[in-house]
């Protein structure tokens, strides 16, 4: 998962804040650029990961992370915001830093930071444990058996979001819980579909008449789905940002957006993942294994049908987002390594409308200008 492209400048950048983290002299340590996908952020291994993971002491004890052989930096850019729309203006804390300690609070597993130096005007740079390249995409590709893998992922999502449901008023304290999905939010993830996909990718052309139904559907959709109960939501629990790690145990990443969604949206997140497409009786198996494991972690037990209701509404609305800003990221940033991940996401987004009878005028509309959402 590494980029050789060197950088002379951000090397010796990260080399300095690792020696300041570990009190390890890393002057002559290999330092990598690791992929980011499509973060405004960059990340650097510097130091060789083991393949005896994690290390250990004389003594068999583990390693501490800053005793371990690498770590990982990630570099912010000067005056990073969330890289998803939110609300408000910036936050008075970065929201990694503050996220990471909520989800640690609640026992999931995540990167501990060894050090977060904010302050440089080139960029923050924050020294990360490093949790390998494994992620539950690779280990995929690589052939591992899906259904334990997503068995394993569905457990600790449902345990993460009964654990964040038991907290009383005033026991989170983290930033997720101060911006939430929300009625203008949605919409404006439906209308960033329009433009960027419906309008820039497929050359489409609404009528006065087609815009006003289009608006009436995608306001229907935003409303439905901002009624539905809140809590804790990654917002991109995905393929890519669930690491793999030796023994199996899985660790979150890429955590800095979360807010407040609905139960169904993290799931919808994983098992309609742009990069991996399950079969549907896989789908079927962990939304229903995700129901149990909510209920026996102490969470509500609820209704199967109206829950899977939600989890189709979320993916046409997700899924549209997901395919919209793929064309935005090519077409703006400059980046088109996920048009590829286009195809998918619609498949998604036309076998929830299949599933939901009621948006049946929303795909008469869609499918006239993008024949793949056809019925």
């Amino acid at each position: 998962m590494a980029d050789p492209t060197g950088d002379p400048r951000t090397e010796a950048r990260v080399r300095r804040a690792v020696a300041r983290a570990t009190g390890r002299d890393v002057s002559r340590a290999p330092v990598r650029r690791l992929a980011g996908h499509a973060s405004l952020r960059s990340y650097w291994r510097v130091g060789a990961f083991g393949r005896d993971w994690p290390p250990r002491a004389a003594d068999g004890s583990p390693l501490p992370p800053q005793a371990r052989a690498s770590q990982v930096v990630m570099v912010l850019p000067p005056g990073a915001r969330p890289e998803e729309v939110t609300q408000g203006g910036p936050p008075a804390v970065d929201p990694f830093v503050d996220v990471q300690r909520f989800l640690s609070r609640v026992g999931a597993r995540v990167p501990e930071i060894l050090a977060f130096e904010e302050d440089d005007p080139e960029g923050g740079l924050m020294v990360l444990e490093d949790l390998g390249d494994e992620m539950l995409e690779t280990r995929l590709l690589a052939g591992d058996p899906a259904e334990p893998l997503y068995a394993r992922a569905i457990d600790r999502l449902a345990a993460l979001r009964a654990a964040a449901e038991r907290l009383g008023p005033g026991e989170a304290r983290c930033i997720a819980f101060t911006r939430a999905f929300d009625q203008d939010l949605y919409l404006w993830e439906l209308h960033h579909f329009r433009e960027w996909l419906l309008e820039a990718w497929k050359g489409a052309a609404l009528s006065p008449a087609e815009r006003g139904r289009l608006d009436a559907q995608f306001l229907a959709i935003a409303r439905a789905l901002a009624a539905e109960p809140k809590g804790f939501t990654h917002r991109d629990y995905q393929s890519r940002n669930l690491m793999v790690l030796p023994g199996g145990e899985q660790a979150i990443i890429d955590f800095q957006d979360a807010l407040l969604g609905p139960r169904q949206y993290d799931l919808v997140a994983l098992l309609r993942d742009s990069y991996v497409e399950l079969p549907p009786d896989l789908v079927d198996r962990m939304v229903r294994r995700y129901l149990d494991r909510l209920a026996e972690a102490g969470g509500p037990r609820l209704d199967p049908a109206a829950f899977r209701a939600t989890f189709d509404l979320l993916t046409v609305q997700r899924k549209l987002k997901d395919a919209g800003r793929f064309v935005f990221i090519d077409r703006v940033k400059g980046n088109p390594g996920f048009l590829v991940s286009i195809p998918a996401s619609l498949r998604y987004v036309r076998e929830a409308l299949g599933r939901r009878p009621d948006l049946a005028e929303l795909q008469e509309l869609l499918g006239r200008h993008v024949p793949e959402l056809a019925a």
